[in-house]
C-alpha cells in the first residue's frame, strides 16, 4: 500500500478496480492536520484524467501491472504491431495506448508494454533515446559557441529544439518525457 506521499509521476496505482497513471502530483503541508496531496490521475483503460486529493493517513493500493518487453515491428497509421521476441507472440496496440511514444519509435526498437489484466494499457519508453538527425539547417559561423538553438528534424519525424553545432547525420539524446535535447553522440 502506497501513502499519499509516496505518489510520484508515472506511478500506476489502482481506484474501484481501474488502473490509473499519476500525472501530476502537489503536496501541500497544513500545520498540524498534516499533508494534502492532490494529484491528476489518467485512467490507463479509457484515458480520462480525473483529480483526486489524498490526506496523510490514506492508503492507496498499487495497480497490478505488468510489464513485457516487446520489439516494434511497424505501424499501419491506426494501430502498432509489437512482438515478445522470445515466444513471437505478436501485439496490436491502438493508436490512443501508443499515444506520444510514437515519437521515439523506430523498427526493431525494444521497449515494454504495460498488461493490467491481461489488456495492454500503455507503452514504457525508457529514459532517453539515441536517434539520428535527418533535418538541420547549417549553422552560421560565430554562432556555435553560445546557447543558440535551431529546430531539427530527427529520424522519427519528430522535431525538437538543439544546440546550434548539431549537423545531420549526427545521433543525439533525446529526453523522451520533456522531448529536451540532452547531449550528441561523441
Amino acid at each position: 500500500m502506497y501513502s499519499p506521499t509516496d505518489l510520484k509521476k508515472n506511478t500506476v496505482i489502482e481506484l474501484d478496480g481501474q488502473p490509473y497513471k499519476v500525472v501530476e502530483y502537489s503536496q501541500k503541508v497544513v500545520g498540524r492536520g498534516g499533508s494534502i496531496v492532490n494529484v491528476k490521475v489518467k485512467n490507463l483503460l479509457t484515458g480520462a484524467v480525473l483529480p483526486k486529493t489524498f490526506k496523510g493517513q490514506d492508503k492507496i493500493s498499487p495497480a497490478e501491472v505488468l510489464n513485457q518487453k516487446v520489439q516494434y515491428l511497424y505501424s499501419d497509421g491506426n494501430d502498432f504491431f509489437f512482438m515478445n521476441p522470445t515466444s513471437f507472440e505478436q501485439f496490436q496496440v491502438p493508436n490512443d495506448i501508443v499515444g506520444d511514444a510514437k515519437d521515439f519509435l523506430r523498427e526493431s526498437d525494444e521497449i515494454d508494454l504495460q498488461f493490467f489484466n491481461g489488456a495492454i494499457v500503455g507503452v514504457v519508453l525508457p529514459k532517453n533515446v539515441w536517434l539520428e538527425v535527418t533535418v538541420a539547417e547549417p549553422a552560421v559561423k560565430g554562432d556555435t559557441s553560445s546557447a543558440i538553438t535551431k529546430e531539427i528534424t530527427l529520424e522519427t519525424g519528430l522535431t525538437v529544439q538543439a544546440p546550434a553545432f548539431i549537423k545531420v547525420g549526427d545521433r543525439i539524446s533525446i529526453d523522451t518525457e520533456t522531448y529536451a535535447y540532452r547531449e550528441r553522440q561523441k
